[in-house]
């Protein structure tokens, strides 16, 4: 580990990393890998491992490939190519100039292939999936050979060779690796190493390939090609752990690096299973796959998440090998504490409700200087044009109300904040009894200052009416209204778990001038409100889209009383 990184947390991988480096057995080396597949946007779960596999090579001087395991070209595509670079990118984490496909290896592959069934470790065979699944036998019961299991290494050869011609249809042969068919681990029952895949077109290769190789077939010798050390992966993969290791072993590898498993992200309120996201999307239950409330890094850099805060998070977690829940608070509470850093402070009322400052001259503006954030004087100040109409939330005033409530009140007064106080005279509603209006006095003394005798309780939030901007403004709740709804109840699925409330759209509001000048996936404090975002694709330059990100406290129900 270099000297001027910081120290990090130790976990069990770590651990594994600094005594291979002490007991010379990488050879003073650390070579990780990030590899996605590239058939739907990377979520939280991911940027977990991104987090883990760039921050090990990093800390140790290593290096950490990107490589996309693409070896699936019916559910791939280069939209997902490019969305997976950019979200690694906005992480934090680089991988130079060690991009990597898994189709870059093709030929490789197919060359290790033939090895294979040279050494009558692989054969073709033209049992149906229906058929190797039935022949696979089950937990308790092992499995059985393929009647073509010992077709000779001339014939093998000839076939798969032919396989590659494009000489048979889809799912008429495949080529298995010749293990262990009473294997107690179903993984090592002679599986699949190549299937046949007409008809489609590699965002890579093109129309070149009519095979394909399997995942659990790929990764082990991309793996050796790249000279990774520390293969790490979740813990569904320990169980593949021995294939891993068979293909290895029974190849020419360059080398052999090392799987490690580690806990997969669970996170409480929503999904993590790609296939799960990809009909959310498909099925509109969302507005696409950076909807901000998805789990996705796409939709969480939406909703105005920071990568630092991710980061933040993922360190937080920890990495152990039990599985776990993590609650959504820990998350929201990582984003919190950085928004809470670095974010201005403005205003914006979301309710809206006009107040007649009837004392203030009609045709005066005053500009009054606000802080742009409490703790942090560097970030200096601003002004906001005071005129003799604004407005206020709705939630900061009720005719009559006990001592508990600190906003104005019929007859009752209360601070603007950094400008005056102010009284509430009369009342105006509509013909249904509905206030739509308020008139109210100020006192000029009171502008920055609390004259002796007079007690104010409470500070509110306000915009001018004149200099006001309007906005939409999006406030997104949790996607699912159950902690775990990947867990079936009472014959409901995920689906019916979605809560029908997840996004609630204002509008009508108004937001200080200021914020005109913002930028798409800036994000501010909206004082007492919440930290929130400028929406990167919904909104026009006079009328603005802003998305919440996260609530003042760790809490979705309003509090009473003022924010800090």
């Amino acid at each position: 580990m270099s000297g001027d990184q910081p120290v990090v947390p130790i976990n069990f991988i770590r651990k594994i990393v600094e005594d291979d480096l002490k007991a010379g057995r990488i050879e003073g080396r650390i070579a990780t890998r990030f590899p996605p597949e590239p058939n739907g946007y990377l979520h939280i779960g991911h940027a977990k491992s991104i987090c883990l596999n760039f921050g090990i090579a990093e800390d140790y001087d290593g290096t950490c490939n990107l490589r996309f395991d693409d070896t699936n070209p019916h559910k791939e595509n280069i939209e997902y190519v490019q969305a997976i670079t950019e979200d690694v990118r906005w992480l934090g984490y680089d991988w130079d100039d060690r991009l990597f496909y898994a189709s870059d290896y093709f030929e490789q592959l197919y060359a290790f292939a033939v090895e294979l069934i040279n050494r009558g470790k692989a054969y073709v065979c033209d049992l149906t999936a229906e058929e190797i699944r039935e022949y696979r036998g089950t937990l308790t019961m092992a499995g059985k050979d393929s009647p073509y299991r010992n077709r000779s290494i001339t014939q093998n050869l000839d076939l798969f060779g032919r396989m590659r011609n494009g000489e048979f249809p889809d799912g008429s042969r495949v080529l298995r690796a010749r293990i262990d068919m009473a294997s107690p681990n179903i993984n090592m029952r002679d599986p699949t190493l190549y299937r046949i895949r007409h008809g489609v077109i590699h965002h890579q290769t093109g129309e070149e390939w009519c095979i394909y190789p399997m995942y659990d077939y790929t990764h082990p010798i991309s793996d050796a090609i790249e000279g990774i050390t520390h293969s790490i992966c979740t813990l569904e993969f320990e169980d593949h752990r021995p294939l891993y290791d068979w293909v290895l072993d029974n190849i020419s590898a360059p080398c052999h690096p090392q799987q490690i498993e580690f806990s997969r992200l669970n996170l409480q309120y929503t999904v993590m299973s790609k296939r799960k996201l990809t009909e959310l999307v498909n099925e509109g239950y969302v507005e696409g796959w950076d909807d901000p409330r998805m789990p996705t890094i796409a939709g969480m850099r939406r909703r105005g998440y920071s990568a630092a805060s991710i980061r933040d998070f993922c360190e937080r977690i920890g990495v152990t090998k039990s599985e776990n829940s993590v609650e959504m608070g820990m998350l929201e509470y990582s984003v919190r504490e950085d928004l809470n850093g670095h974010a201005p402070r403005r205003m914006a009322v979301l309710h809206p409700l006009r107040v007649i400052i009837t004392n203030y001259p009609d045709d005066k503006v005053e500009y009054l200087e606000a802080v742009n954030h409490p703790q942090d004087e560097s970030m200096g100040v601003r002004t906001l044009p005071f005129t003799r109409e604004i407005y206020i939330d709705r939630d900061d005033f009720r005719e009559e109300a006990s001592s508990k409530f600190k906003r104005l009140v019929s007859g009752g007064e209360v601070r603007l904040r950094y400008a005056y106080v102010i009284r509430c005279d009369e009342v105006v509603k509509d013909a249904h009894g509905e206030v739509i209006e308020l008139h109210c006095s100020y006192a000029p003394a009171t502008l920055g200052v609390n004259p002796e005798g007079r007690k104010i309780k409470g500070v509110i939030h306000w915009v001018s009416s004149r200099f006001g901007v309007p906005a939409e403004i999006r406030l997104y709740d949790r996607l699912f209204n159950h902690p775990t709804p990947d867990a079936a109840r009472d014959g409901k699925n995920y689906k019916d778990q979605i809560n029908p409330d997840s996004l609630h759209t204002l509008t009508h509001c108004i937001l200080e001038p200021r914020l005109a000048e913002s930028k798409p996936g800036e994000s501010f404090q909206f004082e007492r409100e919440g930290y929130f975002c400028r929406d990167s694709k919904l909104g026009t330059e006079s009328y603005l889209v802003f998305n919440r990100t996260v609530t003042l406290r760790d809490s979705w129900t309003k509090i009473e009383g003022q924010h800090d």
